[in-house]
C-alpha cells in the first residue's frame, strides 16, 4: 500500500479531508522550496504536490506559467526536483510527495539517465505519486505497473469535459486518487462553480473508486470548506504561488504555514 492510500484511509477513517498544497519547485528560489514544504506541513497539509518546471505548461495560468520560468531561470530541472524531495524525507517519513508536471521532463531524464530512469530514482528520493498532465491513460498501463511495484501511484486529471469513456480509461489505471479539474480552462482561472462541483462528482465516482480531489479555483477557505462537504481532498495551488512570490527564505515558511492553517480550521469545520 503506497503513503498516499495509507494517508487517505488514515483521514476517511478521522472523518477528515485530505489538504493538498501545490508548489513549483525552485519558486521562488530553489533554497526556499525545502522550508516551504516544512511551513506547508506544519499548517496542516496532508500530501504535496511538487511542480516539475517547464517551459510550455499547457495547463497552468500565469501565475504557474510565472513561477515555471522563474524556477528554469534558477536552473532547477528534474534532477534537482528529486533532490528536494530527497532531502525532504530524510527528515519526514509521513507526509506523501507528488511529482506533477509533463511528459518532456521525464522523457528526457530517461533519454540522460537511461530506461527507467525517472521511475527508479524518483522511489529512491521518496516519491509517492506522479500526475503527468500530458500522458494519455490509455496508453499508461506499463508506467502504472512500473510505479505501483515500487509503491508509487500514478494520478490523472479529469475535468467538466470528461466523457464516461474518459473517465472510465482514468478509472482503469490510476491509483492514490484522481484529481479534479473544477474549471473549464487553465488553473488560477475563473469563478468555482460549487454546484457543477457538487453535479460531477457522482459522475465520476460512479466509474472511479478510490479518492477524488478538487482543484483549480480553490483561493480561500470558505471555498476550500465549500468543495470539502463533496471531495476527499482540496487542491490549492496558484493561490499559495500567489501568496509565497516576493517572500524570502525566512519569511515564505511562516506565510505557507499561516495559509494551510486557515484552510485546515476550515475544511475540518
Amino acid at each position: 500500500m503506497s503513503r498516499i492510500q495509507q494517508t487517505f484511509n488514515a483521514l476517511q477513517a478521522s472523518g477528515k479531508k485530505a489538504l493538498i498544497p501545490y508548489l513549483m519547485t525552485g519558486f521562488p528560489t530553489l533554497e526556499a522550496t525545502q522550508g516551504l514544504l516544512n511551513g506547508l506541513v506544519e499548517g496542516g497539509a496532508d500530501i504535496l504536490e511538487l511542480g516539475i518546471p517547464f517551459s510550455d505548461p499547457m495547463a497552468d495560468g500565469p501565475v504557474i506559467q510565472k513561477a515555471a520560468e522563474v524556477a528554469i531561470a534558477n536552473q532547477v530541472g528534474l534532477a534537482e526536483v528529486l533532490s528536494v524531495v530527497k532531502a525532504f524525507r530524510d527528515k519526514n517519513q509521513s507526509t506523501p510527495v507528488v511529482l506533477m508536471g509533463y511528459a518532456n521532463p521525464i522523457e528526457q531524464y530517461d533519454l540522460q539517465h537511461g530506461e527507467n530512469a525517472f521511475v527508479k530514482d524518483a522511489h529512491a528520493s521518496g516519491v509517492d505519486g506522479v500526475l503527468i498532465v500530458d500522458y494519455p491513460p490509455n496508453e499508461c498501463s506499463e508506467f502504472a505497473a512500473q510505479l505501483k511495484d515500487r509503491s508509487m501511484d500514478l494520478i490523472f486529471l479529469l475535468a467538466p469535459t470528461s466523457t464516461d469513456t474518459r473517465i472510465k480509461e482514468v478509472a482503469a489505471v490510476a491509483s492514490g486518487y484522481v484529481y479534479y479539474v473544477s474549471l473549464k480552462g487553465v488553473t488560477g482561472a475563473g469563478n468555482l462553480n460549487t454546484d457543477e462541483v457538487e453535479a460531477m462528482l457522482p459522475k465520476i465516482r460512479k466509474h472511479v473508486h478510490i479518492p477524488v480531489g478538487v482543484g483549480f479555483g480553490i483561493r480561500d477557505p470558505e471555498t476550500a470548506r465549500t468543495v470539502s462537504r463533496v471531495a476527499d481532498a482540496v487542491v490549492i495551488g496558484s493561490r499559495l504561488i500567489d501568496l509565497i512570490k516576493d517572500s524570502s527564505a525566512e519569511s515564505g515558511p511562516g506565510i505557507a504555514k499561516d495559509f494551510m492553517a486557515s484552510i485546515r480550521t476550515a475544511i475540518d469545520n
